[in-house]
């Protein structure tokens, strides 16, 4: 075993027993690596891979943001290794959509009404009525639909949500190249939205499910994505 994979181990450690909580800081490097027995460099490689995964926030200097942080961004590790995937083309951007469907539809059949989630996603659509920037309204598009994940109550759901709009969001921008008429198309979607939260709303979780997916599908069916990209 690697260094610095006991030092991980030792982290992983601490979070499991509850010794390390979230806002919780990692000891000094130096007095960390004499503790385990291993170089500092050890050390310094395990907290840099423990800040790529979004675990660990790295400050440096003095005052109330130094030192190693304990942190909760599971995005940041999933959506940079589905970014790097996609990229390789070892994840096809298709078989990625498909799983969006998939956890959106789950996340739209058990979206609380109430929850603050919801009315966020509302007020984002809202913003989106009046953006006539193609960009900007992608961008509003993704919290949108985070918001609709983040309404069904599922931590776990919500961080593979995100990890995966991540993922394809410039692909998604790239594709309205390929779109006959923006305007339209931006039309279409806005109402397909209310659509989903006029289901929520009314407590039809089912109605909400099959809205989202054709929603999901309509969209790259209508910009090229077939079954063979």
């Amino acid at each position: 075993m690697r260094t610095h994979q006991l030092v991980l181990q030792w982290i992983e450690g601490q979070l499991s027993s509850g010794q390390l909580a979230l806002g919780g800081r990692l000891p000094a490097e130096r007095s960390l690596a004499e503790q385990l027995q291993v170089s500092r460099t050890s050390v310094r490689e395990a907290i840099r891979v423990l800040e790529a995964m979004g675990v660990l926030r790295a400050g440096v200097g003095s005052g109330p943001e130094a030192g190693t942080v304990v942190i909760a961004d599971p995005t940041a590790a999933l959506g940079s290794a589905l970014r790097l995937h996609v990229a390789t083309s070892h994840l096809p951007v298709k078989d990625i959509v498909e799983t969006r469907v998939l956890l959106e539809s789950w996340a739209a059949s058990r979206a609380r009404p109430e929850s603050p989630s919801l009315a966020e996603a509302a007020r984002l659509l809202e913003q989106m009525d009046s953006c006539a920037d193609t960009e900007a309204f992608l961008a509003l598009d993704v919290r949108f639909h985070l918001a609709l994940a983040d309404a069904a109550g599922n931590a776990v759901v919500s961080a593979m949500m995100g990890s995966l709009r991540e993922a394809i969001q410039d692909y998604a921008g790239r594709l309205t190249g390929n779109l006959p008429d923006w305007e339209t198309t931006a039309a279409r979607l806005r109402a397909e939205h209310r659509g989903i939260l006029a289901a929520i709303s009314g407590h039809d979780g089912g109605r909400a499910a099959r809205l989202v997916a054709d929603h999901i599908e309509g969209y790259y069916a209508e910009a090229g994505l077939g079954s063979g990209t």
